[in-house]
């Protein structure tokens, strides 16, 4: 699925009113060009057709799939990822399940290992992008996303890169103790594609 995110914007009339006396500098998409040159039909920049396409292509998809079923698939692939943390021993950020997200799985590293370096050594060595621990967890947590056009096979894909490069960045990991319990969750939990049936 594209990862874009174009969003479509209406002003109010005090928010119209507010922008011609506003003091903050616009370089690029200045409300003001777009009332210009709208009512001909025109926009004052040169449009971002591919961005466009992809969400059109998006939502097409979306549509196909359904939006329940999305949810469910993110909530399945997240819930695996967290049992490959507790595979590895290790602790989510999120300490209430209540507050765990679908999209997005924070994971604590050990006192004394840089998360930094589990994240400089997935993309070195294996071309596998995770996140960096934002802010005050910088250094102190990694992320693996499970949002957009994932299924298990591509799960399976990020989480052996992280725990390979937790082995690099010497964390004392037992190979396959995290992809393991997300396999032996997802395989428990799988259901025939409804595309892919065989009558």
């Amino acid at each position: 699925m594209c990862t874009v995110t174009p969003c479509t914007t209406r002003l109010c009339l005090q928010a119209l009113d507010r922008m011609k006396h506003a003091k903050l500098p616009r370089c690029y998409y200045d409300f003001l060009d777009q009332l210009k040159t709208n009512p001909a039909g025109n926009t004052p920049y040169t449009p971002s057709l591919s961005m466009l396409y992809g969400l059109k292509e998006s939502i097409s998809m979306l549509k196909a799939e359904g939006f329940d079923n999305v949810v469910a698939r993110h909530h399945r692939l997240a819930e695996g990822t967290r049992k490959a943390v507790e595979g590895w021993g290790l602790e989510l950020l999120c300490v209430h399940p209540r507050w765990y997200s679908d999209s997005l799985t924070v994971i604590k590293t050990p006192q004394g290992i840089d998360s930094n370096k589990i994240v400089k050594a997935a993309f070195s060595n294996y071309n596998l992008s995770i996140g960096i621990g934002l802010s005050q967890v910088n250094g102190k947590v990694f992320r693996i996303g499970h949002l957009g056009n994932m299924d298990e096979l591509m799960m399976c894909s990020a989480i052996s890169g992280a725990e390979m490069a937790m082995i690099d960045a010497g964390m004392k990991i037992k190979p396959g103790s995290g992809i393991g319990r997300a396999i032996e969750y997802w395989q428990q939990t799988s259901k025939v594609i409804p595309t892919r049936e065989v009558v």
